[in-house]
């Protein structure tokens, strides 16, 4: 028997990062204030990483994760790896061109992460989609606010989130 709402439950989960890296900072910020040499100093190296924690792990958990969806991803070795009953696929962070955000044929939300020709088409409901979040954030030059804001509405048309730079010399 639980005494926490599921919903209660998963939105701690969610957040969970962001707790425990208020509590670094905190405890960092105590020491700062309140202890004598060497703890002084290492309360202030807590304040400094505790304030990097904070910040990453509010995006991370701003990144809309769907879960329930068809489907499982995957990122291994800057590998993302989407299996699904119907269709399903491989793409290579190195090999990326384009990744975009916009909604399918039935208008549900779907990521999409071009290759070359091939492109990998994966719904946002999909289990394992927090993992997109560090695989995006490897991508040279990527807008993750443009992520975040894109994961979270539903938009009528596709948003291109990122673009490999064009190589090619003037």
């Amino acid at each position: 028997m639980s005494f926490i709402r599921p919903e209660a439950a998963a939105g701690l989960r969610r957040w969970r990062e962001v707790i425990a890296a208020g509590a670094v900072l905190a405890l960092g910020i105590w020491w700062g204030l309140t202890a004598l040499g060497l703890l002084s100093w290492i309360g202030w190296a807590l304040v400094i990483g505790g304030g990097a924690m904070l910040w990453a792990a509010i995006q991370r958990a701003r990144f809309y994760a769907g879960h329930g969806g068809l489907g499982l991803v995957e990122v291994d070795e800057r590998q993302i790896t989407y299996l699904a009953p119907a269709g399903g696929g491989i793409a290579s962070l190195d090999h990326l061109t384009e990744v975009s955000l916009g909604p399918d044929r039935a208008g549900l939300p779907v990521w999409r992460f071009r290759t070359g020709d091939e492109i990998l088409t994966i719904p946002t409901s999909a289990e394992g989609t927090a993992a997109l979040f560090d695989a995006l954030t490897a991508l040279p030059g990527i807008d993750i606010e443009a992520a975040i804001r894109a994961s979270r509405t539903r938009t009528p048309h596709r948003v291109v989130i990122w673009t490999r730079p064009d190589r090619r010399l003037h």
